[in-house]
C-alpha cells in the first residue's frame, strides 16, 4: 500500500487526506497545533505536529518522511515574513525528504510566479528572480528542482476557493473594487482531484497549473457570488483596469483531466 504524507493538513490538505484515503493510501499529515492534531487523528487522519519555524519543530515528524510521496501544502506567508522564510522551510523539508528515501514529491505552488503582464501566462514561460511575481515561492521551487533525488511535480494552484471561500463576499459593499480583468480561480473539489490525478497518472517531473478553464471577469463572479448568496455586491468599479494574467490549463487538460467546476461562475459554496 503506497504510503503519502501531506505536510498542511489545512483547508486543502484535510479533505486531500480524506480523498487518499478512500482511494486505498495509507495518509499521514502534519498540523501545526496539538489541539488540530488530536481532533483530526479521532476522525481517522493520522496527524503529527510540525511547525517549520523554519527549522522543523515538533512530536514525532520524522515518521512523516517515511513515505512513499510526500505532498508539501503550506503557503508562505509573505505578507509576516521575509521572502527568505519559505524558502528556508523547504530547505528543512527537502533535506528530511532526501534522509528519508522519499522517492516522489508534490509541491504545491500558486500561479503568482507568473507576472502580471496582461497576457496569457503559461508553464512553459521562462521565469527568474527578477521577472516572477513571487519570489518566495519561486525560490522554493529551484530549491527543491536543484539537486533532487527524487520525482518532483509542481502544481501551481490559481485562487483556491469554493466551500466557505466566497470571492465575492471579500468585496461585498466596498467601492472602486477591480472588476474587468480576468479571473484565475480553482475550486477546492477540482484542486483535490487535480493532485489525485497527478499522482494515479505518474505524471512527475512536470510542473502544472492549477486553475478553471473559464476566466470571467471579477465583477462577474462578485456579482453572481451577490445574487446567489444573498449579501450586498459592490457599491462600484474602478474605472481603469489594473494589470493582469490569465493562467493558461491547458496543459493538465491534454493530460485528460477534466474539471468538475470548469467556470467560477458555477463554484458551489457552502450557505449560512
Amino acid at each position: 500500500m503506497t504510503r503519502l504524507s501531506i505536510i498542511g493538513l489545512g483547508w486543502l490538505g484535510k479533505p486531500l487526506a480524506e480523498h487518499m484515503q478512500i482511494l486505498g493510501y495509507t495518509v499521514m499529515g502534519s498540523t501545526t497545533s496539538e489541539e488540530k492534531a488530536n481532533r483530526l487523528n479521532q476522525e481517522g487522519i493520522n496527524a503529527v505536529l510540525l511547525s517549520l519555524n523554519p527549522h522543523p519543530e515538533g512530536v514525532r515528524f520524522s515518521s512523516l518522511f517515511d513515505a512513499d510521496i510526500l505532498i508539501i501544502n503550506i503557503p508562505p506567508r509573505t505578507r509576516s515574513f521575509l521572502d527568505t522564510f519559505h524558502p528556508e522551510q523547504i530547505k528543512y523539508l527537502k533535506a528530511l525528504a532526501i534522509q528519508g528515501g522519499v522517492k516522489k514529491i508534490i509541491y504545491v505552488s500558486s500561479t503568482s510566479v507568473y507576472p502580471d503582464l496582461n497576457q496569457i501566462a503559461r508553464e512553459s514561460d521562462e521565469l527568474n528572480l527578477d521577472t516572477t511575481g513571487n519570489r518566495a515561492l519561486f525560490r522554493a521551487e529551484q530549491i527543491l528542482s536543484k539537486d533532487k533525488e527524487y520525482d518532483l511535480t509542481i502544481i501551481r494552484f490559481g485562487g483556491l476557493l469554493g466551500v466557505d471561500r466566497i470571492p465575492g463576499r471579500y468585496f461585498s459593499g466596498k467601492s472602486n473594487v477591480e472588476g474587468d480583468s480576468p479571473v484565475n480561480y480553482i475550486h477546492r473539489d477540482d484542486a483535490v482531484r487535480l493532485i489525485s490525478w497527478v499522482i494515479e497518472k505518474d505524471l512527475w517531473n512536470q510542473v502544472f497549473n492549477g486553475v478553471a478553464p473559464m476566466h470571467p471577469k471579477r465583477r462577474m463572479v462578485y456579482e453572481r457570488n451577490a445574487l446567489d448568496l444573498g449579501f450586498p455586491p459592490p457599491t462600484s468599479y474602478t474605472v481603469q483596469s489594473t494589470s493582469w494574467k490569465e493562467i493558461s490549463a491547458d496543459k493538465i487538460l491534454e493530460t485528460g483531466f477534466a474539471f468538475q467546476m470548469g467556470n467560477p461562475l458555477d463554484f458551489w459554496y457552502e450557505k449560512g
